[in-house]
């Protein structure tokens, strides 16, 4: 792949929450007060649930279904949100902060660095704290369920790999027949371990086709702001290409902007087969634009259902119950991991779990 132009942008805060997640989230940001499932008698369960970011709608929505099947199960749960903030040295600092305090019986975790958190998460372990990883496994190889902190009571998680390598072969699908094909990527931020392995994965299927040519990529710090302008930068540069591949929903929406704001007609271009855009969270906004033909497709996650399953196995393992250990949420999909128009169309009642 030649001529790659590298657009590198300022961090900046995630996209804002729906409205009604906000609510949820305001009482307890940052660690504040413990959101108790039940009024009963019984002698609190305490978890800590470590947020990627509270601000950001995917891991709200984490949240969300954890709190849901905590209240199904039923006791006297308190679970306390801490907010990471994007931030590794930030969660890191109240990972070990809660070990230290040893008042938790359980935690859920958004890993940052998937790789940085073992030491602080192996720290809470020995303190006698259960703990179930989601977003992504915790520590360095990435393509496992299989625990790699010893102790580790679950991981449930949509691994890197098997969702870019699809995303990639649907770009190779739509270029077969388009020479050269111009694609441009907007992955997160390639200092995440995580987002430089869907990087390197969407090379490793799109460099075996030489009609297929990365021309630019940016940052997209999973915002739609961010995206705007990466996109908007890129534009100046490279008026025309093929694809758009992202692995962020919210990224897309912000380069969905730009493009109209070019000029680009993306209804009309994506029916004529003159462009492919590809997202991935399936987020309630991507949803509606692949209905009304804006967008082709996304690759499908399912947070709500991520943190139910998480928070179920992780009250399990506290009550001495048996529990899944390695929940693959590939294979919790009840729909294609790639949503198209046409698998829209079939399930007419799907909206999505979240919102960007």
């Amino acid at each position: 792949m030649n001529h790659v132009v590298r657009w590198r942008t300022r961090r900046r805060p995630w996209g804002a929450l729906a409205a009604t997640t906000v609510a949820a989230l305001a009482l307890v940001a940052c660690g504040g007060a413990a959101s108790p499932t039940s009024s009963s008698g019984a002698k609190p369960l305490r978890i800590a649930f470590f947020a990627a970011s509270s601000q950001n709608g995917f891991d709200a929505a984490i949240y969300q279904g954890a709190k849901e099947e905590a209240a199904k199960l039923g006791g006297n749960i308190q679970i306390q949100l801490f907010d990471g903030q994007f931030n590794a040295t930030t969660q890191y600092g109240q990972v070990e902060s809660a070990a230290a305090a040893r008042g938790y019986q359980g935690a859920i975790i958004e890993p940052n660095d998937n790789v940085g958190i073992a030491p602080a998460v192996a720290d809470l372990l020995k303190a006698g704290t259960k703990v179930c990883t989601t977003l992504f496994p915790i520590g360095p190889n990435m393509n496992t369920l299989a625990p790699q902190v010893k102790g580790l009571t679950c991981t449930a998680v949509n691994l890197p790999a098997p969702g870019a390598r699809v995303q990639a072969e649907q770009v190779v699908n739509f270029c077969a027949n388009i020479n050269p094909c111009r694609v441009v990527e907007l992955i997160g931020q390639l200092q995440f371990p995580f987002d430089k392995y869907r990087f390197d994965t969407w090379a490793s299927v799109l460099d075996q086709h030489p009609n297929i040519q990365l021309v630019a990529y940016g940052q997209g710090n999973y915002d739609r702001n961010t995206s705007l302008t990466a996109m908007t930068d890129i534009l100046q540069a490279h008026p025309q290409f093929e694809v758009l591949l992202s692995n962020a929903d919210q990224q897309v929406e912000g380069a969905q902007i730009a493009l109209q704001n070019h000029g680009w007609d993306l209804k009309s271009m994506i029916a004529q087969h003159k462009l492919y855009i590809m997202g991935g969270g399936a987020d309630q906004e991507a949803v509606s634009a692949i209905r009304q033909g804006l967008w082709s497709a996304t690759l499908a996650y399912y947070p709500v259902t991520m943190g139910q399953l998480a928070m179920r196995s992780l009250i399990e393992a506290l009550r001495g119950q048996p529990h899944l250990a390695e929940i693959n949420m590939d294979q919790q999909s009840p729909l294609p991991l790639i949503l198209t128009k046409q698998v829209l169309d079939a399930h007419p009642a799907f909206q999505g779990q979240w919102s960007g």
